[in-house]
């Protein structure tokens, strides 16, 4: 009867989709929680792949769920071209990158904003609105104001749509390279109502004349997968609730409704005593023994969890309800007690004879009986003469919340990718050859775990033109110096000196290297303009870490030893971390500009490097000495250096790696300073000379200039 009653007053209230309300909601009065029935409300799984197909759903979206969405519009892949040199008389590399633009259709209501973006179930945003893959993002929220998307306007014309009403996203240029070059299938964790939302609620978006309110919050639903009826009946059923007639609408119901007491007046109004206060118990096997809830669980990225509860004694059946709302798992645990707790109170039936003044309580409305306990759901009604039957079945209080773990939780890593540090710098050759040009090396990291490479740029006439240098190479190892060691020989191991310094995180890591490992050239830094090995390294915590067992000035740069100052750079050579570029003579004693552009930085960083020729230039002169001669001049030696062979691996003298060996010497005196060019480590200096205590300056010649000055003090 209840069926046919409620079917005619959706029906009357909401036409065809009031009718299947009314239906549906008849149907649950006149069974109980577990009758068998045909459902066709939501599914977990609905949300969970991305689509593109014409006619799909599209969800109505409450609270904060994570969806797939529906791609909308979307471009063919769109190819680049990056053409880049390793050096001087090498050939060009070409490389290729793909990048798509495409929209994504997520909710069929307004949103307030969307958090994290899952990609192949990894993080392409994170919580802090960061993309680790560079793209452009809008979300248009889904007002009635709506405008349309200038990207999609530009490609479609007049004719693009505003998608008024509906929230979606769209990508510009998303680069394809970390998803196999193809649009990878994406998750968004939508954010339409602020906090908790009760399904009443949900329920009085979805079917206006649906009014009331439940105990039940959810923290997120998606309506979709069925008819409106289907969606009110799946959260009535999860929250307890019921809908009964109220005017021109609907009202949902739960156990915390208002009730109504009326007397059992079956004596007085007729004979028929034992039809009218029948009382019926199911048997105990007609309850199901377990009760599984499937949920989205916040706690897991929203992944799909389930929550059981169990009853002790006779039966068999197992019932498994999906309720694809955001839940904890304690309030999942909950929901399948109280359903549960539901179920064994409607093993009872009761059959009331009310007189003619309860003929205005209608199926869904709560009653107490007088003299009695209890509180119970009128199921059905009919009124007979001048006596009110009403069918009831007995409400049970509201479970006591449940505790409940959402298991292992393994979400995605939610790494912060953070902006780039970027160091340029030129430094001798850390081949053993001598270069055939000026050598620029860059190195960059970022302050975050994520940083993996920035796009480069540089230029060699101060910002006029710009060449794309590809990316950078691997993140490197670097930081600033925070304790500076003294100046001390560089002929000598360092035992006593040590530097400081607090690496840019706190993951990266540097290691100790014993005497066969120096000589390979392990733990080569940059400190300041100083290249120095170390044998020692010594966490200290906090990201900051002790150098010791230093070997100081290595390949040439003794001139820069002791010259750091605290905030100085600190970056660890290794050749899978940096980037050289052999750059035209014409740089030597200008600045090189680089540019470098991250996912996270929201505005190129740049540096400079001086190019001081330190990477092609030979090193200076070594071991000068003095030798008096009978006549009272004086012959002063050296030894040369090459930029070539820095290991000394055979023993002999190092290969010249220059054209042909020269020498540019200055003696100057009180009496004068002179310039002699000599082909010979050795030059004369004169009596006078000797006599007035000159000082010798020698700077070797190269290919592409001279070296720095080695000086000499000739005794009296």
């Amino acid at each position: 009867m209840a069926t046919l009653v409620l079917t005619a007053v959706g029906s009357a209230v909401g036409g065809p989709v009031g009718g299947a309300i009314g239906a549906l909601i008849g149907q649950a009065v006149d069974h109980t929680v577990f009758a068998p029935a045909r459902r066709e409300g939501p599914r977990l799984v609905e949300l969970a792949v991305q689509t593109s197909s014409y006619g799909s759903q599209i969800p109505k979206l409450f609270g904060t769920m994570r969806v797939a969405g529906t791609v909308i519009w979307a471009t063919d892949l769109i190819e680049s071209r990056a053409t880049s040199r390793s050096g001087k008389g090498q050939p060009s590399v070409s490389t290729y990158s793909y990048a798509a633009s495409f929209a994504v259709l997520l909710s069929a209501r307004a949103v307030l904003g969307v958090g994290r973006i899952w990609a192949e179930g990894k993080l392409l945003r994170g919580a802090a609105g960061d993309f680790k893959t560079a793209t452009g993002f809008r979300l248009h929220l889904g007002g009635e104001d709506q405008a349309v998307d200038p990207l999609i306007a530009s490609a479609e014309g007049a004719a693009t749509p505003a998608y008024r009403g509906s929230a979606y996203a769209v990508f510009e240029l998303l680069q394809l390279a970390d998803f196999g070059n193809r649009i990878p299938s994406l998750t968004f964790e939508v954010i339409a109502d602020d906090g908790m939302v009760f399904v009443s609620t949900i329920a009085r978006a979805l079917a206006a004349e649906v009014s009331g309110t439940t105990a039940l919050a959810v923290g997120g639903f998606a309506a979709a997968g069925g008819s409106v009826g289907a969606v009110l009946a799946m959260l009535g059923e999860a929250g307890g609730a019921w809908f009964a007639p109220s005017g021109a609408g609907l009202v949902m119901r739960d156990a915390a409704a208002a009730t109504v007491v009326v007397a059992d007046e079956g004596f007085a109004a007729s004979g028929k005593t034992s039809a009218r206060r029948a009382r019926a118990v199911a048997a105990i096997e007609t309850v199901p023994r377990t009760v599984s809830v499937g949920y989205y669980d916040a706690a897991r990225d929203y992944q799909a969890g389930v929550q059981r509860a169990r009853r002790p004694g006779a039966g068999l059946r197992d019932v498994s309800v999906e309720v694809p709302a955001v839940l904890e798992a304690g309030a999942a645990k909950t929901v399948a007690e109280a359903m549960l707790a539901r179920a064994e109170a409607g093993r009872v039936r009761r059959t009331l004879a009310a007189g003619f003044a309860a003929m205005g309580i209608a199926p869904g409305d709560c009653v107490e009986i007088a003299g009695e306990s209890g509180v119970w759901r009128v199921a059905d009604s009919s009124i007979e003469g001048m006596v009110t039957t009403l069918g009831l079945v007995p409400l049970v209080p509201a479970s006591l919340p449940a505790s409940a773990t959402s298991g292992r939780v393994s979400g995605a890593v939610d790494a912060v990718i953070g902006v780039t540090i970027l160091h340029a710098f030129e430094v001798a050759g850390l081949e053993d050859a001598g270069l055939s040009a000026p050598r620029m090396t860059v190195v960059a990291a970022g302050t975050g775990a994520a940083w993996r490479q920035a796009a480069l740029l540089y230029s060699i006439d101060e910002g006029v033109s710009w060449v794309a240098a590809g990316a950078t190479a691997a993140p490197a190892v670097l930081g600033t110096i925070a304790v500076v060691a003294p100046g001390a020989s560089t002929t000598l191991v360092d035992l006593r000196g040590a530097f400081e310094v607090i690496l840019a995180q706190a993951d990266m890591e540097l290691r100790d290297a014993d005497a066969a490992a120096l000589d390979r050239g392990v733990n080569l830094a940059v400190l300041g303009d100083e290249l120095v090995q170390f044998a020692r390294a010594e966490p200290l915590g906090a990201a900051r870490w002790r150098l010791s067992g230093l070997l100081r000035g290595r390949r040439g740069s003794e001139a820069a030893a002791g010259a750091q100052a605290i905030g100085d750079r600190f970056v660890l050579i290794e050749a899978d971390a940096a980037r050289t570029f052999d750059l035209p003579v014409s740089v030597l004693g200008r600045t090189v500009r680089v540019m470098a552009s991250g996912v996270g930085d929201a505005t190129p960083v740049e540096t400079r490097c001086l190019m001081t020729g330190a990477s092609v230039v030979p090193p200076s002169p070594v071991h000068l000495v003095c030798a008096g001669e009978v006549d009272g001049s004086a012959t002063v030696r050296w030894t040369r250096r090459s930029r070539a062979g820095w290991r000394w691996i055979d023993g002999v003298d190092s290969p010249l790696a220059e054209e042909a060996e020269a020498y540019r010497v200055t003696v100057a005196a009180p009496g004068g300073t002179r310039d002699v060019d000599v082909v010979v480590p050795t030059v004369s200096v004169t009596a006078a000379e000797r006599a007035a205590g000159a000082v010798v300056t020698v700077r070797q010649r190269g290919v592409f200039g001279e070296s720095l000055a080695a000086d000499l003090i000739v005794p009296a």
